[in-house]
């Protein structure tokens, strides 16, 4: 691939990721946003709870909330203990004031057991997903690793990640063990953008929310241009992140940039020329 093919390939691919961003939410993203709204955040104590006695739970909820979903508990079960706080009114007032001006308030009056279960305990409706990458990655993912590694970055494989899919950190990048070649292609030229872009210096001018943009930019460039489809799997997951077209725009030179380096790496000519 030329290095003018390289351009412009990048700069359609952008422009397309812009489009999508501008047009809002996508229908998979909003089902997905709706379905996980639905499950609570614990506290770190139920955290560790969970994580006790059932180590590969992921998605937990209260019967009520899997039924909501269309799912139900399989029969034989056994449910995971956590605590749910109990919530009372308590009256006050002023001793001078009038009986109108007593109010309630509320306060926690103490715990109580609840259960919940894991996603693996319930059968019914697929839950709603983000879209995945799909295609043939057939040559593309060997020459990306070579090109991770010329990098000077360590990658490994690790099921204890889960649910992430990818992390990077300081020369290492980690991936989710068993993923299907496409999505693992895409995940990993995320995480080699990540480890391009935002070490050192710029990862303390940039917000979270900026480098998640650019990081899945440049992923979705990459893949746009090796064939790969990607549907809204990387719009949806930017504005996971709360990313929008405006922001993209700004980081615009950096995106192209990366992907072009990416891209130039991973030809089939560089990878010869690196091997001669």
């Amino acid at each position: 691939m030329k290095l003018e093919e390289i351009k412009n390939k990048t700069n359609e691919a952008v422009s397309y990721l812009v489009a999508a961003l501008e047009s809002g939410q996508s229908d998979v993203l909003t089902q997905y946003l709706n379905a996980m709204a639905r499950f609570h955040n614990y506290s770190f104590g139920n955290i560790m709870l969970i994580a006790r006695q059932k180590p590969q739970a992921t998605n937990v909820g209260g019967i009520r909330t899997w039924n909501s979903l269309g799912r139900f508990v399989k029969r034989g079960e056994k449910g995971i203990l956590i605590l749910a706080p109990m919530i009372g009114r308590k009256k006050t007032g002023v001793a001078e004031s009038t009986a109108d001006a007593k109010e309630n308030s509320s306060q926690l009056c103490g715990f109580r057991a609840v259960y919940v279960f894991d996603v693996s305990q319930t059968e019914g409706k697929d839950l709603p997903a983000l879209t995945e990458v799909e295609g043939d990655v057939s040559g593309h993912r060997e020459r990306l690793v070579k090109f991770v590694e010329s990098q000077n970055v360590t990658l490994n494989y690790s099921e204890r990640i889960a649910p992430a899919r990818g992390l990077s950190f300081g020369g290492k990048i980690t991936l989710l063990s068993g993923m299907q070649p496409a999505e693992e292609f895409s995940t990993l030229i995320h995480e080699i953008a990540h480890e391009m872009l935002h070490r050192g210096e710029r990862r303390t001018l940039t917000t979270k929310q900026v480098r998640e943009t650019e990081a899945e930019a440049v992923a979705f460039v990459v893949c746009q241009s090796v064939g790969l489809q990607t549907g809204t799997a990387s719009a949806d997951y930017i504005q996971l992140w709360h990313g929008d077209a405006k922001l993209l725009q700004e980081s615009l030179e950096v995106v192209q940039r990366t992907a072009a380096v990416i891209l130039g790496g991973i030809a089939p000519e560089a990878v010869q020329a690196a091997a001669a």
